[in-house]
Formats: structure tokens, sequence, C-alpha cells
């Protein structure tokens, strides 16, 4: 039995170095989670234990800088008119139980294993999430693409909201009425994947997208209420335990404050099929970045041994990738508002405008 106290709770020294890549995560973060509406955990939480800081303390930390971070977006993209509010409190309800349930996962891995078994739990649930939705989204991405751009209500939205299953519920923002009942998977898993792994929104986004078939825009924009809730709740449960490095939230969330407002302009200048390129890149390339991770918490735990410089090369090709993923993020969407704004400025335009 390990000393969760004693042992988990590990604070790594900071340098300027480390302060700037902070400042600079927290602001891609931010604005990655303005425009798809995640916390940007998929982004951070790799990031910061690419840093050192252990997979917990990493977990607890970003889940207390995202719900200011959310509050700031939701009040953005509201004023935008994406926000469905009523649906993003029904889902944060049931997200809040999933909370409670993935901390206690989480806890019982790190007292049963040990820090290097709770790297491991939260490297392996990364890659495998990132994996399957990051190639679900983006093939659907690639379909709208070459349809012309337009978003169609998947198969198994359709069929969910045919079901006459009391209570039925209106979304009057989402366009959208479906049962009670159905909502629950989704807000659930947002909260159970959040409190565990540090990540709901790339759960809570597709799963509004394609089993209640709300629009990828309005999906993206509602998620940030989730975010608020879950953040909220769940960084006061990990702070009675510990486990949140304030330092790290503080440098963190000044960068976010930034992007999310930026990404949230974002979002009013692409199609929305952009925003699902933009999620299953990003995913896809922080899979490999903590997938690279994986062999250096297989060999603390003695299931395989692999000579240090093995581990310090794969360290430094999985910090790399990270830096990838956030720089290719970031270009993808100021690109895109940049070629959306200067159209909206073609004399063509404004002739139409007129």
């Amino acid at each position: 039995m390990h000393d969760i106290a004693n042992e988990a709770v590990k604070f790594i020294d900071l340098n300027v170095t480390y302060v700037i890549f902070l400042f600079v995560l927290g602001f891609i973060g931010g604005l990655v989670s303005g425009f798809i509406g995640s916390g940007g955990a998929f982004v951070l939480t790799p990031g910061m234990m690419s840093l050192g800081v252990p997979g917990t303390i990493a977990v607890a930390s970003n889940m207390c800088h995202k719900f200011p971070k959310a509050l700031v977006g939701a009040y953005k993209r509201f004023k935008y008119g994406q926000v469905d509010i009523k649906l993003g409190l029904i889902l944060a309800a049931s997200a809040g139980l999933g909370v409670q349930i993935g901390i206690k996962i989480q806890r019982f891995i790190l007292e049963k294993w040990g820090q290097a078994g709770s790297d491991l739990y939260v490297s392996v649930s990364f890659v495998i999430v990132l994996i399957v939705v990051g190639a679900y989204i983006l093939l659907d991405a690639m379909k709208i693409s070459k349809s012309g751009g337009s978003e169609r209500v998947s198969l198994i939205a359709r069929k969910l909201q045919s079901i006459n299953l009391p209570p039925m519920i209106t979304f009057k923002t989402a366009n959208v009425r479906i049962s009670f009942w159905f909502t629950v998977p989704v807000g659930f898993a947002t909260g159970m994947l959040a409190a565990t792994i540090a990540v709901g929104g790339f759960i809570g986004v597709p799963g509004m997208i394609y089993m209640l078939g709300v629009s990828g825009l309005v999906s993206s924009a509602t998620e940030l209420v989730i975010a608020f809730v879950m953040g909220l709740g769940g960084s006061i449960n990990w702070a009675m335990h510990g486990m949140v490095d304030i330092r790290l939230v503080l440098i963190i969330l000044a960068g976010s404050l930034l992007g999310v407002q930026l990404g949230a302009i974002g979002t009013t200048y692409v199609k929305e099929y952009m925003i699902k390129v933009v999620m299953a890149t990003i995913m896809l390339i922080v899979a490999v970045s903590r997938g690279l991770a994986i062999p250096r918490y297989l060999n603390q735990l003695g299931v395989m041994s692999i000579g240090q410089n093995s581990v310090k090369m794969l360290d430094a090709v999985s910090f790399v990738s990270m830096c990838l993923a956030l720089l290719i993020g970031a270009i993808i969407i100021l690109a895109a508002m940049y070629r959306a704004k200067k159209s909206a400025y073609t004399p063509k335009a404004l002739a139409e405008a007129r």
C-alpha cells in the first residue's frame, strides 16, 4: 500500500524555460478550447507530464484551471448565440456524477500501483481514446468537406430522436428534441473521463454531435458550460486531497484566458467542419506523443526493461511531438480564421453586404 500524501504529491521545480513553455501551452490550449469546445486537456495534461509533472497532479491542476477559462469561453460564445445553456446544464448534472466516480478510480490506481501506475493509466487511456475518437472525427470531417461542407445529423442521432421515451426535452438553440435518458450516458462519460484523465470535451462534443444530433458549432460551445461545472466541482475534490499545484494552474490560466477568447472569435469565421478537422488532427498527434511515453512507465513498474538512454530518447521525441501538436493546431485555427476573414473583404463579398 502506497502512502498517497507522501508519494503522490511531487511538485516539480520551475525554471524560466518551464514557465514560458507552460504559458505558451496554456495559450494554445485556450485557443483550441475556445475553438473546439474541449477544455484543451488533451493538450495540457500531456504537456505538463512531458515536463515531469506526475499524472495525478497534471490531471488535478488542469481541472482546476479549466473552470475559469471555460466560463470566459462560454460567455464569449453565448454572445454569438452558439451556447445551449439548458443542454449544457442537463449534461453537466450527469457529468458531475461521472467526475466523482472518475476521481475514485484514479485515486484507487494511485494507491494500488503508485505514481508510475497512475501515469501509465493516464497515458494508455489517452492513446486509446484519442486514436479511436480522433480517427472517427477526421473521417467524418473529410466526408463533410467532400459533400460541400454541410453537416448532416448522424443515423444514430436520428434513431434516438425518433424514440419517444419520457421525459422528452426540447433544446431550442441546438434545435433538438430528445429523451432525457439519452443525454445521461453522454454527460456521465464526459465527467468520468474528465476526472480520470482530465479530458471530457473530446467525448462530450462528439457525443452531442453523433448521439444527440447537435451541430458541431453548438456542441463545441455548449461543452464549455459543462467544463465550467465539472471543473469547479472536480477542483474542490482534488484540492481536498492535496493534488493541485496552484503554480501550474495560474501560469497556464494566464495564457489560456488570452487564447480562449481568440479561439471563440475564430468559430465565427470558419466553416463548421473545420472544428472537427482541428480536433482530430491534434488528437492523433497527441496520441503518438503519449504512446512514446508508455515504455518509461512500464520500465518503472518492472513490466519491461529498457536502458536509460532509450528512455531519454523516447521522452525527447514525445516532447517534440507534443510541441508539434500545439503548433499545428494553432496554425490550422489561425490560418482558417485568416482565410475566412480575408474572403469576407473581397469585392464580391463587400458588394453582397451592401
